[in-house]
């Protein structure tokens, strides 16, 4: 008689988060959303408005992704459902907050665009790695979210 009970989800800790969907994205977040911080951090910063936002969402983001990526490299979620949630809830803030991101420093570039060319391009590279930081995260949700459900 074959078994009713699906199988639970698992979080893997230690190596194991280099090798497990969606955990391998935490690398790609951390070095695309570091570049946006390096290059707006790099440009003139004007208007003052969006350019903090996107400063504070790649910041936040950066140093909350590296603080989650060590959490399951040392295993402090023990398996739990709990995590799986967390985990999926976090990806999707991150990835909702680097969608408003990156739209904003979009407008204020094409707004620059008759400014000096070096930093023109300096923000055209934030807001290609600002949308490539988007796009992981929200990968990252939709794996999560999967995993979730199959606690």
């Amino acid at each position: 008689m074959a078994s009713n009970t699906a199988t639970m989800g698992n979080l893997p800790s230690g190596f194991g988060i280099c090798s497990t969907i969606p955990d391998i994205l935490y690398l790609p977040e951390l070095v695309f959303g570091g570049l946006v911080w390096i290059l707006v951090a790099c440009t003139l910063v004007d208007p003052a408005n969006p350019q903090g936002w996107v400063m504070f969402v790649s910041v936040f983001c950066f140093t909350m992704t590296f603080i989650w990526m060590c959490m399951f490299a040392f295993g402090v979620h023990r398996n739990s459902g709990g995590w799986a949630a967390a985990d999926f809830a976090y990806h999707g803030i991150a990835a909702f907050f680097y969608l408003s991101a990156s739209v904003a420093l979009a407008k204020v570039t094409l707004d620059k665009k008759s400014g000096l060319l070096f930093n023109y391009r300096l923000d055209i590279s934030a807001v290609v790695f600002s949308y490539v930081a988007t796009l992981l995260y929200f990968i990252h949700t939709i794996f999560s979210a999967i995993r979730w459900k199959s606690f």
